[in-house]
């Protein structure tokens, strides 16, 4: 009689019956080991999932062949087993296709031919491909690269240099050299930050024991000297002493975090689901342009992945293939513009301004189109509450878009500018540094100090911070001969916020903190070379060739116009400060 084990998860629905050679009377059950997961690489088995309880005995009579028990008894001792003292099956070769997600492979980047070592992320099984002769693609995302480099490779294109096997023990190497190199570094900025806070305590002991013997000598005076905390101020002579031996240097520049206000689990989320691009390349005009990254498009309008869309420049409507778009565009009355109002002309560059409650197709088109070249935009739907400002090209064929930013119409927290894009295909013009400056200049107009949207994106920041510092710059050259300039004088005249204000300062390594108080510690020459390092550069914006009437409010109530701004001095942070230059 034979007492048969029903299939289970810890069994993987099959048995292999062996003697036991140290019992005689009941087989021994080998249980059979899970297959190693086709994307777990090269981790470990599961211990619980290869532990198998006990069976009870079976009746069923052991050979008695000794032979074939010492044989059997031999092949058990040479199969190895896990931790928990069951045996493993064969392990997958990571080099066979397909790759397991995850695996690091070197692969040749196309931009400057060097091999680059890249993770696995996703993997699509190309048509033709047979279990004799597999073929697979692989998404793969650069190290020390930005998300938008990733990108398929076709292992049979030749640029796939090292196959996981090698490029994963390289890579585990180069990490351990890292973190070793790193914790060196960690211990010398320690013995550091030790010497530095010993000669300060030992200056202070220094300077303290010089004024105690000043207090004695000069006992019966009736003036107090400068450094004693009399008329001459706070510890001044200390301030000197702090300056004269470097101790007083520009403040730590704190970089703009394009993740802030996310945690680690909605990151996370974010780049799993935004993680495979599903347009690979959008046409718009004469442009053909590589996508970025993962743009929400409606899913009934194309399946999960597509080669080329089709954009109409003028509508901004999309299309999956070339024939559709033109049929589209030969349609009578079809208009050669963006909607909405032509609010500026200069030259060949013009600007609409689009509201996003009156042309919302128009607005949630750009939108989708601008999330495959921004990764952390979160407006695809409600545009209503905002106006977006399109930057076009103007010639005898029409008016081609370049750009744009958004912004809301009502701003509690006083943001200008919400989302700003440049198209791949016009950067580099001066285009980006243009809508930057114009979202200013409406600032301007409505007599408001204005800031973009935190947090910025890498490009974003790239694009601010040369137009803030050349602004702030030129500002200064144009008044040294004023003999105080305040944080207030400058946010006024330029509608830059207080802080954008401090921030670019402190980049430029001319901004010192002494006593409470903000300084720009920078002479004519200092000034000078500012200037011609960060110049104002083109395309210039004529003010005269706006037309333009911003939305009414209640300037008595709204804190962030220039009306309700009045400059205080004496260094309170967070207001306006004073800020002197040596001039």
């Amino acid at each position: 009689m034979t007492n048969k084990r029903k299939k289970g998860a810890a069994s993987g629905g099959k048995e292999n019956f062996s003697s036991n050679p140290g019992d005689g009377s009941s087989p021994a059950v080998n249980p059979s080991v899970k297959e190693a997961d086709e994307d777990g690489g090269d981790s470990d088995y599961n211990e619980a999932a290869d532990r198998v309880s006990p069976l009870p005995s079976l009746s069923i009579t052991a050979p008695k062949d000794s032979d074939a028990a010492t044989k059997q008894s031999s092949s058990q001792a040479s199969t190895p087993r896990s931790k928990s003292g069951t045996p493993k099956g064969p392990r997958k070769d990571p080099d066979a296709h397909p790759w397991s997600r995850g695996s690091i492979i070197t692969v040749i980047y196309t931009l400057d031919n060097t091999p680059r070592m890249c993770d696995v992320i996703e993997r699509s099984e190309l048509p033709g491909s047979t279990p004799e002769k597999p073929s697979w693609r692989y998404y793969v995302h650069y190290h020390d690269f930005n998300r938008r480099m990733d990108e398929w490779v076709d292992p049979k294109s030749g640029r796939v240099v090292e196959l996981p096997s090698v490029a994963g023990a390289k890579h585990r190497a180069v990490k351990q050299e890292k973190k070793k190199r790193e914790d060196e570094k960690r211990r010398e900025e320690e013995k550091r930050k030790a010497a530095r806070e010993r000669e300060i305590l030992e200056q202070e002991a220094e300077e303290g024991t010089r004024r105690t013997r000043r207090r004695k000598r000069d006992d019966g005076e009736a003036s107090p000297r400068a450094g004693d905390g009399g008329a001459g101020g706070p510890d001044q002579s200390s301030a000197a002493l702090a300056a004269s031996s470097g101790l007083v240097n520009t403040m730590a520049v704190a970089e703009i975090d394009e993740h802030e206000g996310m945690d680690e689990e909605s990151l996370r989320e974010h780049e799993e689901v935004t993680k495979v691009k599903n347009v690979g390349k959008i046409e718009l005009g004469r442009f053909l342009m590589d996508t970025w990254y993962f743009s929400p498009f409606p899913k009934h309008v194309f399946g999960a992945m597509i080669d080329v869309l089709y954009l109409c420049e003028f509508t901004f409507n999309f299309f999956t293939s070339k024939s559709a778009m033109l049929r589209f565009q030969s349609k009578p009355g079809l208009k050669r513009h963006p909607p909405g109002n032509e609010i500026y002309r200069s030259g060949n560059i013009s600007m609409f301004e689009v509201d996003g409650g009156l042309q919302r197709e128009y607005c949630q088109n750009l939108c989708y189109i601008a999330k495959l070249f921004l990764d952390h935009k979160t407006l695809y739907y409600d545009v209503d509450p905002f106006l977006f400002y399109v930057l076009c090209e103007v010639d005898d064929r029409g008016f081609h878009p370049v750009g744009y930013y958004s912004k809301e119409k009502y701003s509690d927290v006083g943001y200008n500018l919400a989302c700003i894009l440049t198209f791949p295909c016009h950067q580099r013009k001066g285009y980006g540094r243009f809508l930057i400056a114009f979202s200013y200049l409406l600032s301007k107009k409505e007599e408001k100090v204005g800031s973009p949207e935190k947090p910025m994106s890498d490009l974003g920041q790239q694009a601010y911070k040369p137009y803030w510092i050349s602004t702030i710059v030129d500002y200064l050259q144009k008044n040294k001969k004023r003999s105080h300039v305040s944080i207030m004088d400058i946010s006024k005249e330029t509608s830059i916020m207080a802080e954008d204000i401090i921030f670019s300062l402190n980049q430029v390594g001319i901004l010192k903190f002494i006593d409470g108080t903000y300084f720009i510690s920078a002479e004519d020459e200092i000034i000078d070379h500012l200037c011609k390092k960060h110049p104002i550069k083109k395309p210039f914006i004529v003010p005269e060739a706006l037309h333009w009437t911003p939305y009414l409010t209640d300037v008595k109530r709204d804190k962030f116009s220039i009306h309700n701004k009045r400059p205080t001095y004496g260094g309170v942070e967070g207001t306006a400060l004073e800020v002197t230059g040596e001039f």
